[in-house]
């Protein structure tokens, strides 16, 4: 059952939701933090209720669960339901919104290139191969934060969009959303925000943020399936975009040589889905606001802090944490061994960790000198001893 928390977090409930914490401790949640038991609950009654009498039947009688999923959604981003797509991952979902958009020749994208993801800079990569647009990489402030100022003197006539990672794959960094929020608005440029590593782990309000699009997935901090995301698209905004691909979901097929395409977000939609991973996402969404983001948020911070304190004072670790403003994501390398060797001496005493690698975030890495990083990310769930147990093993 969800946990009846009032002031403090209760982490026995959390971690009772949470039995493989009996036995493994969960430090890789930027990567995929287990699903609280009434998620896993969720995901297989429906996956049984599938087996019993099909999948079309069974979308049917979870129609509800399914409806619940926008909602849920939209309360957890200061949104409205119709503003929320149901998409696979967020990749897909960042994915869907940038090539939406109408790119030309000339045209320029604005992001911060020490924090964006492999797979955006990819999608910028191709755009900029097909369609001659150019990416202007703003640089970072002495913090390693985006340097808002420097970002908005590089806003020209051409410039279509600002891209924004709030959190990088590989470091705690928490970019300054809002702010560049502000001045896209002042200018009119469009506001995509990959929220993939934010969502879940700190309070999202795109009221606040003013962003006009918004990706994230359910695997990370929000503790959902796998294979799950969503998308966000401001209504007024959506109206104005063509999706890149379009199945009866996201458009109405009206005439023998027309269509009309779905209102709002839905039209980034498809028919085909993992309805179990929906009521999953769903139900993980409605899991963690009964916590309490703001709960979630400050607890993350707490043990992310200690961890850093014990790291930094360990001999041959190096920390590598830019930013004004941290979150629950560590990440260092050692000078006595390879990240690999690392997680691997880790994963023996059964602490899970992961490695992030230049090829992930090659702009940051190749300006540091780094060709990988062992990376922690601590949750709501964790506790002081795991994180004290976590360095011990590192020091033997």
């Amino acid at each position: 059952m969800t946990p009846d928390l009032t002031d403090e977090i209760d982490v026995g409930a959390l971690r009772a939701d949470t039995p493989s914490c009996a036995g493994v401790i969960h430090l890789n949640n930027a990567g995929a933090s287990p699903s609280p038991d009434p998620v896993h609950q969720a995901v297989t009654a429906h996956l049984d209720l599938e087996r019993r009498i099909g999948g079309y039947a069974a979308a049917e009688a979870a129609a509800e669960a399914l409806a619940a999923f926008y909602d849920e959604t939209a309360g957890l981003l200061n949104a409205a339901p119709d503003e929320i797509a149901f998409v696979e991952n967020a990749t897909r979902a960042w994915d869907m919104a940038f090539h939406a958009l109408p790119w030309a020749e000339g045209d320029r994208v604005l992001t911060h290139g020490a924090a964006e993801y492999a797979s955006n800079m990819l999608a910028f990569l191709q755009v900029a191969q097909r369609r001659g647009i150019v990416v202007d990489q703003a640089p970072s402030d002495e913090t390693g934060q985006v340097d808002v100022a420097a970002l908005e003197a590089m806003i020209g006539p051409r410039t279509r969009l600002i891209a924004l990672t709030h959190v990088p794959t590989h470091c705690g960094l928490v970019n300054p959303a809002e702010a560049v929020g502000a001045l896209a608005r002042r200018h009119g440029i469009p506001y995509l925000l990959d929220a993939c590593q934010s969502v879940g782990q700190i309070p999202i309000d795109v009221q606040r943020i003013g962003c006009d699009m918004l990706s994230a997935t359910g695997r990370k901090f929000l503790r959902g399936p796998r294979g799950t995301g969503f998308l966000y698209v401001r209504r007024d905004f959506a109206e104005t975009l063509d999706p890149p691909m379009i199945d009866l979901v996201a458009a109405r097929w009206s005439g023998a040589g027309h269509y009309d395409l779905a209102p709002g977000a839905r039209r980034f939609e498809t028919f085909e889905r993992h309805v179990a991973g929906q009521i999953g996402l769903g139900r993980a969404i409605r899991y963690a606001r009964a916590v309490g983001i703001d709960r979630i948020a400050q607890r993350i911070g707490g043990l992310a802090d200690t961890l850093r304190t014990r790291l930094s004072e360990m001999s041959g670790v190096r920390l590598h944490d830019p930013g004004d403003r941290r979150c629950g994501i560590v990440s260092f390398h050692c000078t006595f061994e390879p990240a690999d060797a690392t997680v691997a001496r880790l994963a023996e005493r059964r602490i899970m960790a992961s490695v992030s690698r230049v090829e992930m975030a090659r702009t940051d890495f190749e300006a540091n000198g780094l060709e990988a990083l062992v990376r922690l990310s601590v949750h709501s769930f964790n506790t002081e001893r795991e994180i004290n147990q976590t360095v011990d093993a590192m020091r033997r």
